[in-house]
């Protein structure tokens, strides 16, 4: 069975020659602990790419804490677990979203991917990496924390945004996935999301000290990509199950949200061997 997956790395690393229609980029979004707004700036995010001309496909491998659909009232078709069991097409298993957002849903379907057998980890590969260069950008939506599976999927992107939120403990937990991440890749870009803040100093403070706490132990140039507000209509959008971004288009945190977006597209890519690399890497790096 393994002789399959073999085979099809080779298939793919012959492919990586010739180039795709568009690069795609692969992000993945995490954070030291929960209740930090994670999977709710993957979504809003997602959008304001969108409303930026650019194509977005979120796969949402938090393997305990699948919540993407939910944040935008959505009841998911067809998850992973169904495209494997089921020899379904991951065309099959995309479902659409807000402004033609792009979802593939985790549900428990991530739970066992990592440890797939041969000719099921060969056909996830083939699948997966099929949808090289038919998006501009896949935003994996990860579990927060340390795990091990959560850290394959984070070695395996492009770049990774981490997010926090001002409180020490955030940041301390955050920090901890840094380290460990840069342990492991010291090469990897990651980039910070300071979220729900007081104010714009209070966030400023937190980035700089913990890109100066990174720099001084690690070595590790962390830049900050944006610092969010605390808004009282993000969590009255949770409850509508709707993307802030839609929902209240002028509040505080949509105009944030809007020029962290802008001014991510302005940044030099970091893209290496996109989606069918991410794909090789996750299985076999």
């Amino acid at each position: 069975m393994r002789d399959q997956a073999v085979q099809l790395r080779e298939k793919m690393n012959k492919k990586q020659a010739k180039p795709a229609a568009k690069n795609t980029r692969v992000l993945a979004v995490t954070s030291g602990k929960g209740g930090v707004g994670k999977s709710n700036f993957t979504l809003n995010f997602a959008l304001a790419l969108i409303e930026r001309g650019k194509s977005v496909l979120i796969i949402d491998v938090d393997l305990g804490f699948a919540n993407i659909d939910i944040l935008f009232g959505h009841v998911p078709r067809k998850t992973v677990a169904n495209m494997l069991e089921e020899q379904l097409s991951v065309q099959e298993v995309i479902e659409t979203g807000p402004l033609g957002l792009q979802l593939i849903a985790g549900g428990q379907g991530f739970s066992g991917l990592l440890e797939l057998d041969g000719e099921k980890m060969a056909r996830f590969m083939e699948e997966l990496g099929s949808l090289q260069g038919l998006v501009d950008f896949v935003l994996l939506d990860t579990g927060a924390g340390l795990s091990e599976n959560n850290m394959r999927f984070l070695l395996a992107a492009d770049e990774v945004l981490l997010v926090t939120t001002p409180e020490p403990t955030s940041i301390t937990d955050a920090y901890s996935v840094v380290k460990m991440m840069h342990a492991k890749d010291s090469e990897l870009a990651i980039r910070l999301v300071v979220n729900q803040c007081t104010d714009g100093k209070e966030g400023r403070q937190a980035a700089v000290n913990f890109a100066e706490v990174a720099g001084r132990f690690l070595a590790k140039d962390i830049r900050t990509l944006g610092i969010l507000p605390a808004d009282p209509l993000v969590p009255q959008s949770v409850k509508k199950q709707q993307a802030f971004l839609l929902a209240y288009p002028n509040s505080l945190a949509s105009k944030a949200l809007r020029q962290l977006a802008g001014d991510y597209l302005e940044i030099p890519s970091p893209f290496k061997i996109g989606l069918k690399g991410f794909v090789m890497k996750l299985f076999f790096k």
